[in-house]
């Protein structure tokens, strides 16, 4: 019957985005919970990252785009890397996806960056061969995290950046950085199963 088929589809795209989420990602150490809210130190990590302007949502799709491609192999090197979620094999090398996607910025001026694999170091990673990519080596950072599903779009950013600031003041922390946002999924993952996440640096590393 043609509901069955229905359920069906809808049941494998629910499955689909947590699966081809599951992929390394940055590493943390967790220090407090809060319930949605978590203060964590991150370990150092390399980042490939991007600068782009205009609205927010326009900038991380053009970044996305940009740092993809080096990824799936716009570099200098020759040899060749499996692919996560899913395999993919092309002539020039192709960087592990890592989760999440990191997005921060003030006006109209984004930064985005993807968090390379940490079987890579500064002197192992292929360069780039679009100048509009950066490698960044960054040290370790303690960051208060707020983590929600759903679509994020600007209303939902802006009341979890809220709640996530309003911790902050409570706690007496100092916060060194503008709001970054995070995102883990793929764009088709069903908002209940999405995970999202405003993180803003404080000091205490």
């Amino acid at each position: 019957m043609w509901w069955i088929a229905v359920a069906v589809v809808a049941a494998g795209a629910a499955l689909w985005g947590p699966m081809v989420s599951n992929v390394e990602q940055a590493g943390y150490t967790v220090i407090e919970t809060h319930g949605a809210i978590e203060i964590r130190d991150y370990a150092p990590m390399i980042v490939a990252q991007t600068e782009v302007s205009g609205a927010r949502d326009e900038a991380i799709s053009k970044g996305f785009r940009t740092i993809a491609d080096y990824i799936f192999g716009n570099n200098t090197a020759q040899q060749k890397v499996a692919m996560t979620a899913p395999v993919i094999q092309q002539p020039s090398e192709k960087i592990a996806m890592t989760a999440p996607v990191i997005q921060q910025g003030e006006g109209d001026q984004w930064q985005v960056r993807f968090v390379m694999p940490s079987e890579y170091r500064m002197d192992t990673l292929p360069t780039p061969k679009n100048n509009a990519v950066d490698i960044k080596e960054i040290p370790g950072k303690r960051f208060v995290v707020i983590r929600f599903s759903g679509m994020a779009d600007e209303e939902m950013l802006a009341e979890q950046t809220t709640a996530l600031n309003s911790f902050i003041k409570e706690k007496g922390l100092e916060p060194l950085s503008p709001p970054a946002y995070a995102f883990f999924n793929p764009p088709w993952t069903l908002p209940p199963l999405r995970r999202n996440e405003v993180m803003v640096e404080v000091a205490g590393r």
